[in-house]
C-alpha cells in the first residue's frame, strides 16, 4: 500500500452526482457492497440481503443515539443581525455550556449574546479549537427540551435538498438525545428487517455514541498522525459488556453497525481484549496499523475523502481492499455519504 500516514493516501475521485440527496425508500432497498477482507472479493446486493451474511450466534451492536434539533436561529443582542448557533456537545463540568459553531463568526465574538425567539439570551464565552465557540445558556434552562421546541435538525453540508423530512435522518431505534449527526450505517434498517434478523438467532445489543459534526471534517495535516481528532461522548452499558464478552468467549462474531459503534467498542476494550462498561469522551483515532480488539465485522456507509471515517474503514478492511471497493462503488454508481448505500466488511 501507499504510505499509510500520508493524507493523499486517503483521497479518491467522487462525481458530485453520486452524493445522495435523499434516502432510499424503503430504507432497506439501498444497495449493499459485500467486501471480504481476507480475499478482497466484492459482491453487489441490496441491503435487505444482509441476512444472507449473518448467522445464528452473531451479535449485532447498534448505536441508539438520537439526532437532536441542534440548530438555533436568533439575532445578535443589541442589533438586528441574524445569528445561527449549531450545538455540538455539552461541555462537562462547565455549567450550562456547550461547544458550538456560530454564524456569522466574525460578528459573534466572546462577550456578545444571541437572543433566541423564545426570549432566552445565549452568551458567546470564548474561542475553542477548530473555529468552535464555548457558549452558555442560563442555568435554569433545560437545553435539550428547548431544542425540541425551537431547534431544527441539522443536515450535513453536502445535502442540498432541504425538503428532506427530519425523520429520514433518524434511525428507527433512535432513543437517547445527543447527536448533531446521524449514525448513518443504521439508517438502512427497518423494524421489519431487524425482526427478521433476530428471528434467525442473531442477537442485538446497544451502545451510545453522540455523533458530532467533527465527523464530517476532513483531515488537513499531511501526516495524519498530527491530526487532532474530534471528541465524542460514548457509553457501553453493563448488559452490552456482558453480551460482547460472552459472545467473544463462545466464538461468536461481533458485528458493529457503523464506525460510531466501532469507535465506541474499541474505546472501551482493555489490553486483554475484554470490553469494559462505562461512559466517557473518546478521542480514539483509528487508522491503518491499529489492532482491533473487539470488532469482527462491520457495516458502514461510504465516507468522505480524507476523512477519519475512511481511515478507520481502511484500518479494518485493509487499505487496498477499501480503495478498490470505493473505486468499484463509484464505477457501479453507488450512492455516497449519509443518505447513500452501504458496505459490509466480513
Amino acid at each position: 500500500m501507499k504510505d499509510k500516514y500520508k493524507l493523499d493516501t486517503y483521497n479518491y475521485f467522487l462525481p458530485e452526482e453520486l452524493i445522495a440527496q435523499e434516502p432510499a425508500k424503503p430504507r432497506d432497498s439501498s444497495r449493499l457492497l459485500i467486501l471480504k477482507k481476507d480475499t478482497g472479493e466484492i459482491e453487489h446486493r441490496k441491503f435487505s440481503d444482509i441476512i444472507d451474511f449473518l448467522r445464528a450466534g452473531d451479535l449485532l451492536i447498534l448505536n441508539n443515539t438520537k439526532v437532536i434539533p441542534a440548530r438555533l436561529f436568533g439575532t445578535k443582542t443589541g442589533g438586528n443581525s441574524d445569528a445561527e448557533l449549531l450545538l455540538l456537545s455539552p461541555l462537562p463540568g462547565k455549567g450550562n455550556s456547550w461547544e458550538a459553531l456560530v454564524r456569522p463568526g466574525r460578528r459573534l465574538k466572546p462577550g456578545n449574546s444571541v437572543l433566541l425567539p423564545n426570549g432566552i439570551e445565549v452568551r458567546i464565552e470564548e474561542y475553542m479549537e477548530d473555529g468552535t465557540r464555548k457558549i452558555s445558556f442560563p442555568e435554569n434552562i433545560d437545553v435539550i427540551s428547548m431544542l425540541h421546541k425551537i431547534g431544527e435538525v441539522p443536515l450535513p453540508p453536502y445535502i442540498h435538498n432541504r425538503d428532506v423530512p427530519a425523520s429520514s435522518y433518524q434511525t428507527v431505534f433512535a432513543e437517547k438525545d445527543g447527536s448533531s449527526a446521524a449514525p448513518t450505517a443504521s439508517l438502512h434498517f427497518t423494524k421489519e428487517l431487524l425482526e427478521r434478523i433476530r428471528s434467525m438467532g442473531v442477537e442485538t445489543a446497544w451502545v451510545t455514541l453522540h455523533v458530532g459534526l467533527g465527523t464530517f471534517r476532513p483531515v488537513k495535516e499531511e501526516d495524519i498522525r498530527d491530526h487532532n481528532i474530534h471528541r465524542e461522548i460514548c457509553e457501553v452499558p453493563a448488559e452490552t459488556r456482558n453480551a460482547v464478552n460472552a459472545f467473544k468467549n463462545s466464538g461468536g462474531r461481533i458485528i458493529a453497525i457503523g464506525t460510531t459503534v466501532v469507535r465506541t467498542l474499541e474505546s472501551f476494550s482493555d489490553e486483554k481484549n475484554v470490553l469494559q462498561p462505562g461512559k466517557k469522551h473518546t478521542e480514539l483515532f483509528v487508522y491503518p496499523g491499529y489492532s482491533f480488539r473487539i470488532v469482527d465485522s462491520m457495516v458502514t456507509n461510504f465516507h468522505l475523502p480524507k476523512s477519519t471515517l475512511l481511515m478507520l474503514v481502511a484500518a479494518f478492511a485493509g487499505y487496498d481492499n477499501t480503495i478498490n471497493a470505493y473505486k468499484e462503488a463509484v464505477q457501479e454508481k453507488y450512492r455516497f455519504f449519509s443518505f447513500g448505500d452501504a458496505m459490509i466488511v466480513i
